[in-house]
């Protein structure tokens, strides 16, 4: 069963507490993904703290759908926050769970633009007594990255590395895409010449069992954290 704190009222969380102190925050964003969901990036990471909960009855906060994106602007449905009310952001939300008595948090982050706000972490563990993190960039891990190179795979934004099931909402072009030169820091009026329907490169679609391969490997990753919490 998965424990999700909007299914629950404040005296459930409270009986929660009693007994157990750590939490799973999913991270996300909202911004383009090529044919795949504008949601792909908060529904991965809240898929994997599902599956991390039934197993565990861990708590999983609601996902924080919006994340750092200012690259996709040239892309319609993209919502981005600064950088700086990222980290507001993130911080109010850690110290508002670390007064109510969540000391062990696991972030589940699904958006590279977030990976910044990792640093913070380390100034909030010696600020707040008792406070333990950990975060988990899944498509980062080695062994997510593993599970692509033993299928010769590359893992890139908007292709098949993010193409699971719940992510699909339009039919994926067939084959695969060149992958562009890469160019970190342009301007996002640039971005979209750059990289045309979003798709980063690569095949669109993988077969499901690479999926399943995939996300049993993060999976796993996360578990083995929150062991060590």
């Amino acid at each position: 069963m998965t424990l999700r704190l909007e299914d629950l009222n404040w005296m459930d969380v409270e009986s929660y507490l009693q007994r157990e102190d750590r939490l799973i925050l999913p991270l996300g964003a909202t911004e383009q993904h090529g044919y795949l969901s504008l949601a792909t990036d908060t529904r991965i990471p809240l898929a994997l703290a599902d599956a991390a909960s039934q197993r565990t009855n861990v708590l999983v906060a609601p996902a924080f759908p919006f994340g750092v994106s200012p690259y996709f602007a040239g892309y319609p449905g993209t919502i981005s926050l600064r950088l700086t009310t990222y980290l507001d952001v993130l911080e109010d939300i850690v110290r508002w769970l670390h007064s109510a008595g969540f000391k062990r948090l696991l972030f589940l982050n699904g958006h590279g633009g977030n990976n910044p706000a990792a640093a913070l972490l380390h100034e909030l563990v010696n600020d707040l007594p008792g406070l333990r993190a950990e975060w988990y960039s899944w498509w980062q891990a080695a062994s997510v990255v593993a599970v692509a190179h033993k299928h010769n795979l590359s893992m890139s934004h908007a292709s098949w590395a993010e193409a699971f099931p719940f992510t699909r909402v339009a039919d994926l072009p067939a084959g695969s895409k060149p992958e562009p030169q890469p160019r970190t820091y342009i301007p996002a009026s640039e971005v979209r010449q750059a990289f045309g329907d979003g798709s980063y490169g690569g095949p669109y679609l993988a077969d499901d069992a690479v999926m399943e391969e995939l996300f049993a490997a993060a999976l796993g990753d996360i578990l083995e954290l929150l062991g060590k919490l």
